[in-house]
């Protein structure tokens, strides 16, 4: 039975939120729990988006965190294809898109991120695509179809993990694809000039292009419809549809309007939080996409965009909110599949910020970790390439800080746990 001596809201139905909710009833919470979602289905996942249904390989149904009658169950008030459109926290209220006025104790921000514009002439051409949302998925999934029944050619913007992935699907169906990219290689800012080769090579295998150091300046059309794509460097490429594929902004204009602190947009933007995930507004918290946290073992603020960041971070969010001691310190980590290579990156190593890459195993067969090293020894991140069952043993060697020895990271026979001090 729901007791209404305290009203908790979620804004944002995505994974974060709707684990927010699922941990505000595990641990014991019984007020009222609104959970407002600005899209109509309900709260799901987002990496089968890329990857399994995409691919067609998984079900629509498959990516959805609870099943709807769960919502129900758990006696959560569920508000869908409502936006919430203003935050009052003097009031403490929340004003969704309908005029609804909902008043709570404790606020939760999980409004996650979308995907960043093209800012060039074509981008209203009705075979310019993004990919976010489950419908944008759905399109996409007929699109690439389409495509590789026709022999047609998708055009990408940026050789991100979603560009890198979505390459992987239209492959598979028997599109054409030709990736345009800024940097020297794929996942550049990520993996450094020395491993993101290898993903240029794995798709190139594949009979993806690559036209690297350049940058989209028109989409060109005739009735409405995409026919080519120009670059900065003169170059065109013909296309049937083009993917936008260039990063995702946080949703902050509800907390901005809020008055809320936001992190500095030069290092990722977002709403700021401390450890707890707790914003400026001691009422308010934030989780997933959008929260720029103090990291307290990697001390610095950080804005996580990736899955597990959401798993794990509406629970934290929840249980600060029920005022559990809480210090937000799980050590980044993401996946991605693309044919037939999977990978695990654990830990945070931007450029700049590291001396070495040790790689251990065989590069060249794509089997492999690799570790980057900080000046002084220590590991700040590692990435497994098909080898698997060692992504937990990586992040307690990143959380040990313990300088290492550059030949026995390299050393397959040696084993990561001996390396623990």
């Amino acid at each position: 039975m729901v007791d209404a001596h305290q009203t908790f809201v979620i804004v944002g139905g995505g994974l974060a939120g709707a684990k927010a909710a699922e941990t505000l009833r595990a641990e014991g919470f019984t007020g009222r729990v609104i959970l407002i979602c600005d899209e109509r289905d309900h709260p799901y996942e987002r990496p089968p988006l890329s990857k399994g249904f995409l691919l067609g390989k998984e079900e629509r149904d498959s990516v959805f965190v609870h099943e709807p009658a769960w919502y129900a169950q758990a006696q959560i008030e569920l508000h869908l294809g409502q936006p919430a459109v203003r935050l009052d926290p003097e009031g403490r209220t929340v004003r969704l898109g309908d005029g609804t006025l909902i008043a709570y104790d404790k606020l939760l921000l999980a409004t996650g991120a979308e995907p960043r514009r093209l800012d060039i002439p074509g981008t209203g051409l009705a075979g310019v695509h993004h990919l976010r949302r489950l419908a944008h998925a759905e399109r996409l999934r007929g699109v690439l179809a389409s495509l590789g029944r026709d022999n047609g050619h998708l055009v990408i913007a940026g050789a991100g993990w979603i560009g890198l992935e979505v390459a992987a699907a239209a492959r598979s169906y028997g599109a054409e694809v030709t990736v345009v990219e800024a940097a020297p290689t794929p996942l550049h800012g990520i993996l450094g000039p020395e491993l993101g080769g290898l993903f240029t090579d794995l798709h190139r295998e594949h009979g993806v292009r690559f036209h690297f150091g350049a940058r989209f300046t028109e989409i060109v059309g005739e009735g409405g419809m995409v026919l080519a794509v120009r670059t900065d460097d003169g170059e065109e490429h013909p296309a049937h549809d083009v993917l936008a594929a260039i990063g995702a902004a946080p949703r902050t204009a509800l907390a901005e309007q809020a008055g809320l602190d936001l992190a500095d947009p030069e290092t990722g933007g977002g709403v700021a939080v401390d450890a707890a995930l707790r914003t400026s507004d001691p009422y308010i918290y934030a989780a997933g996409d959008v929260a720029a946290a103090d990291h307290p073992l990697l001390d610095t603020r950080l804005r996580v965009e990736h899955w597990a960041n959401a798993l794990n971070g509406g629970p934290a969010a929840a249980r600060a909110m029920l005022g559990q001691d809480i210090s937000y310190d799980r050590i980044p980590y993401f996946f991605s599949d693309q044919y037939d290579v999977g990978m695990e990156y654990s830990g945070y190593a931007p450029p700049g910020s590291y001396a070495q890459v040790v790689c251990r195993g065989d590069v060249a067969k794509r089997e492999f970790i690799a570790f980057w090293l900080a000046a002084d020894g220590r590991l700040l991140a590692g990435m497994n390439v098909n080898v698997w069952d060692v992504a937990e043993s990586i992040q307690q060697l990143i959380r040990s800080g313990a300088p290492l020895e550059p030949g026995a990271l390299a050393d397959p026979q040696v084993p990561l746990a001996a390396l623990l001090p």
